[in-house]
């Protein structure tokens, strides 16, 4: 590798590591996933892979999973244990990304194009807070 490649390399990832993070949610309608047929439950998952394989082509994608449907919370300082989805019954949290991006216009602007949206889910955007050292 040249001095400039290396040097090019050193200054993407001083302007990746100056990048705020932000959680996508995916909040997906559950009625209406039970309804796609295997043939779009494989495209959605495809759609899911290209755009990630996309955000981490831009310097964008940190990581992404998707969740299982069930969920354990733990509550108050008694630590009550519930089983649930804690959402409204007929959504749930299918999964998230965590992004990094220069503002929230630009996460806004890649949000848009996550592959959820095309079976009527949502994203939910959450910064993630930053703390001085």
């Amino acid at each position: 590798m040249s001095k400039k490649e290396r040097a090019n390399c050193l200054y993407s990832e001083l302007k990746l590591l100056k990048m705020k993070k932000y959680l996508l949610l995916l909040h997906e309608d559950m009625e209406q996933m039970q309804q796609l047929s295997p043939k779009e439950m494989e495209e959605l998952g495809k759609s899911h892979m290209a755009w990630a394989e996309k955000l981490g082509r831009s310097g964008h994608l940190i990581s992404g999973e998707g969740l299982e449907e069930n969920s354990v919370q733990i509550s108050g300082k008694d630590c009550i244990v519930k089983d649930g989805t804690f959402l409204e019954s007929k959504e749930m949290i299918g999964g998230y990304y965590l992004l990094q991006a220069k503002d929230l216009k630009t996460v806004i602007e890649l949000a848009k194009g996550c592959p959820c949206h095309l079976w009527g889910g949502t994203t939910e955007i959450r910064p993630i807070m930053e703390y001085e050292e």
